[in-house]
């Protein structure tokens, strides 16, 4: 099961081997709400893809400005964290075949960022690893419930509103989803997800196979959100 910092250690008590050791996984999200809260519901309600194989997350940047949550800053952020981190696994003993070697992660979404095919190619020659969606998150929620195939047109609150729409989204809130407040519905809940993943992941895959050019803004509907929870969480169901 994964773990969040603070949290008590069994083992502190003696010095781990390399192989007990929890995966590190540093997460910076352009979300301030809604993707710490879905990385909380996996950490807490995963199952992991293999018994007695934890993660420790790392939430990076809860507190940063709006302005450092773009796409390239975000990056540029996370970069520094990538041989920190490997530097501390490896005189931990750990090696990069190792299942818990380190990971750096961001989060991010299309939406109307002009620096995407830049924070992609920074990322791919400093080693953090991109869970993508565009338009946005709020494509990831809408997929637990249906598939959809249709061009947002990159407008993010097209698939905002179609995920309030959906019955099982409603049932969260009841009769008043129509006046619940953008903040109120980016936070998720668990009757959103709850035993939503693998059909979320089969859709999401269907839709990104269809993707083959190299420019990631033209990449509508897309999200790889299940790479960073399988990948990067190990967990394979929730």
């Amino acid at each position: 099961m994964a773990r969040d910092r603070g949290r008590d250690n069994p083992g502190r008590g003696r010095k781990q081997r390399p192989e007990e050791r929890p995966r590190e996984v540093y997460v910076f999200t352009e979300g301030e709400v809604t993707e710490p809260g879905f990385v909380e519901y996996v950490r807490d309600h995963g199952t992991p893809a293999k018994q007695g194989r934890s993660v420790e997350i790392f939430f990076e940047n809860l507190t940063a400005p709006s302005k450092r949550r773009k796409p390239l800053p975000l990056v540029e952020e996370a970069i520094p964290y990538v041989a920190r981190a490997e530097r501390t696994a490896r005189k931990a003993g750990l090696k990069e075949k190792d299942w818990n070697w380190p990971q750096v992660w961001c989060l991010f979404d299309r939406d109307q960022h002009e620096d995407i095919p830049s924070a992609f190619a920074r990322a791919r020659r400093a080693g953090v690893r991109i869970a993508y969606s565009h338009p946005c998150f709020e494509l990831w929620r809408l997929l637990h419930y249906q598939n959809y195939t249709s061009t947002f047109g990159g407008v993010c609150d097209s698939a905002a509103d179609r995920l309030k729409q959906q019955p099982g989204f409603a049932q969260t809130y009841g009769p008043t989803i129509r006046s619940v407040s953008p903040e109120t519905a980016k936070r998720v809940m668990p009757e959103q997800l709850r035993g939503r993943y693998e059909k979320a992941r089969r859709f999401a895959q269907q839709r990104n196979a269809t993707h083959t050019g190299p420019d990631q803004t033209r990449w509508d509907p897309y999200t790889d959100v299940w790479s960073f929870v399988e990948d990067g969480l190990g967990i394979a169901d929730y």
